[in-house]
């Protein structure tokens, strides 16, 4: 299977945001892309509730995964939209960040709610606190293609490895982790932890990431990254806003597991006291 890995530097403004991913998921279908990924928060990155309550719509009215359910039945390609930013009824008024698998049909075959909110401190200029603008999801979510299956997280998600061997152990065979990580904790972790989860899981790993200056307030790391399941990064966009194009063996994912099964090899014990 050949993926296409969107890496994008968004703004805040979904309207202006949706041409530069169209053309870049046009640029990887035409590299021969049969699953193409765009990465968190597609639509729209931004540091202000205000301007996001102002730009973000629900999803049924929202422009890039309108525009991208088109694409993916104009291309006969499936599209992973790593997130989007998406207003719901929560009473509090909090958003969604929410991926999305479109079929080549263009329909809707798996929705997934970030559930690890990225509340943190990464030093005395730099501090995020996702939850106070997002509810968290509670549900682990598959999706499943012509070709393979999908385990499907977002970002921050990636610091907690018992969700991704919970979705190895259920079927999954590609790990989607679509960022938009902090140039901080980037240059340190990023692909550390992506071949961790590879590695521990017998997966691939796909994470198409956000890049560059998204704002005056908000910067992203770059790097999406193709990891194979005994752990080579196959794949390394760099900073600049791109299309990688990547082959996956996924005969491989079996090989490796035969090797070290420890997706299967777990046991459950007592808490230290």
């Amino acid at each position: 299977m050949r993926a296409g890995l969107v890496q994008i530097c968004a703004g805040d403004d979904p309207q202006k945001n949706l041409p530069l991913t169209l053309a870049r998921v046009a640029e990887a279908v035409d590299g021969g892309a049969e699953l193409v990924l765009t990465p968190e928060v597609t639509n729209c990155v931004s540091t202000s509730r205000k301007r996001q309550s102002e730009v973000l719509t629900r999803e049924e009215d929202d422009v890039t995964l309108n525009g991208l359910r088109k694409a993916a039945q104009t291309h006969e390609v499936w599209i992973l939209i790593g997130s989007l930013a998406l207003k719901t009824d929560d009473p509090d008024g909090r958003f969604a960040n929410r991926s999305f698998l479109i079929a080549p049909s263009g329909e809707v075959t798996a929705r997934y709610d970030k559930i690890h909110m990225f509340d943190v401190d990464v030093s005395e200029t730099e501090s995020y606190r996702e939850s106070a603008g997002y509810r968290p999801g509670t549900r682990a979510v598959l999706g499943h293609t012509d070709h393979t299956t999908l385990g499907m997280t977002i970002c921050y998600d990636l610091r907690f490895p018992n969700l991704y061997h919970a979705l190895a152990k259920e079927g999954a065979e590609v790990l989607t982790v679509p960022s938009a990580f902090s140039p901080g904790t980037g240059p340190a972790h990023w692909e550390t932890l992506l071949r961790a989860r590879a590695i521990e899981t017998g997966c691939f790993v796909l994470a198409p990431a956000q890049t560059g200056q998204n704002t005056d307030r908000r910067a992203t790391y770059g790097h999406s990254l193709a990891v194979a399941p005994w752990g080579e990064v196959l794949v390394d966009a760099g900073e600049e806003p791109c299309v990688t194009l990547v082959d996956l063996d996924l005969s491989l994912v079996e090989k490796s597991r035969q090797r070290i099964p420890s997706v299967f090899n777990d046991r459950s014990f007592e808490s230290p006291t």
